[in-house]
């Protein structure tokens, strides 16, 4: 049965965080003073998080998983719940920030995962640690040499870009991108930031991306976007392609197909959403396959038209990215 929202979008994605915790402390997650992290028992176990995912699929016909965190390799023996997601057959994939990911590459492979984002924010040393708090550019940049050499196809590298920040690197993403053959993916900046220092004139509209780009590497659209958040691109000379995530000036609410887990077991129908599921409760008190499905359809039956950044009914949420999931 197709799990449709009152807005007739079919939702098929559903985005897995397995922990809060990270290995760098990036400023658009983390506050500068930390986190109180979740207490190991508050986490979902693999175990329950298999079977909402399960239920996901055999109730609702779900075709995506994505695991994020927080940081996912930091979460002990990963690889187990890697392959226990790819046993439900849909199209798995994991967002980290490749920190440790040459450790772990080899072993999420043969796990089952096949594709794999990255998060990269800047190519410049100082840059890299102004936004990380953490001089681990070249540990970041080995795990995608890393990702590469396991075999992962695509390797996207997700950059979100900050006005006087990185927004002058757009360029040298591109050329990166070229270089190393994998997909550089521009993200526009939103406001989950826990330190809330987001602006709008602090967005780098997905429009001008494409058009510094294509002044020194031609590019053509391709493909029609569908429910997918990136508009994609292509160098006209053959070289790849990337793809832009215009999530705050052309938001694509309206074909939203996504829908999130917490570390903690919250069921989410929107990254902006200002209300949750406990689901972890019905996971520990003995309810049902059913009683979980009947929890996902109702809040799933709440889902907003659109997440309206930038408009005076817009409410932020009281989570910030690492504490939501990717």
């Amino acid at each position: 049965m197709d799990l449709v929202d009152p807005h007739g979008r079919t939702v098929r994605d559903l985005r897995i965080s397995v922990t809060d915790r990270c290995n760098l402390r990036c400023r658009y997650c983390m506050p500068a003073e930390g986190m109180d992290w979740l207490a190991r028992s508050d986490l979902l176990t693999y175990e329950e998080i298999e079977r909402v995912a399960r239920v996901c699929v055999e109730r609702f016909g779900f075709t995506g998983i994505r695991i994020t965190g927080g940081e996912p390799t930091v979460r002990a023996h990963l690889p187990v719940l890697v392959e226990k997601l790819a046993a439900l057959g849909t199209d798995l994939s994991l967002t980290t920030n490749g920190a440790t990911l040459r450790l772990l590459a080899g072993d999420l492979r043969a796990a089952g995962l096949r594709r794999i984002n990255i998060s990269l924010d800047s190519l410049r040393p100082e840059a890299f640690f102004a936004i990380t708090r953490r001089h681990a550019l070249e540990q970041v940049l080995d795990g995608i040499d890393a990702a590469v050499d396991a075999g992962f196809s695509p390797v996207k590298i997700n950059c979100v870009l900050i006005r006087g920040v990185n927004d002058g690197e757009i360029v040298d993403f591109a050329a990166f991108g070229r270089e190393r053959g994998v997909t550089m993916r521009f993200i526009e900046f939103m406001p989950l930031d826990a330190d809330d220092g987001w602006a709008p004139a602090t967005v780098v509209p997905g429009a001008e991306v494409v058009a510094a780009i294509d002044a020194v590497y031609p590019l053509e659209p391709f493909e029609v976007r569908g429910s997918a958040p990136a508009e994609r691109f292509r160098y006209r000379d053959g070289a790849g392609e990337i793809g832009v995530i215009a999530s705050v000036t052309q938001s694509f609410c309206g074909s939203c197909d996504r829908v999130r887990l917490t570390a903690d077991g919250m069921f989410r129908n929107c990254l902006f959403a200002v209300k949750e599921t406990d689901l972890r409760s019905i996971l520990r008190s003995g309810g049902s396959d059913d009683d979980l499905a009947a929890a996902v359809a109702a809040d799933v039956g709440g889902k907003w038209a659109g997440h309206s950044i930038g408009k005076v009914n817009f409410i932020r949420p009281d989570r910030s990215m690492s504490q939501i999931g990717g």
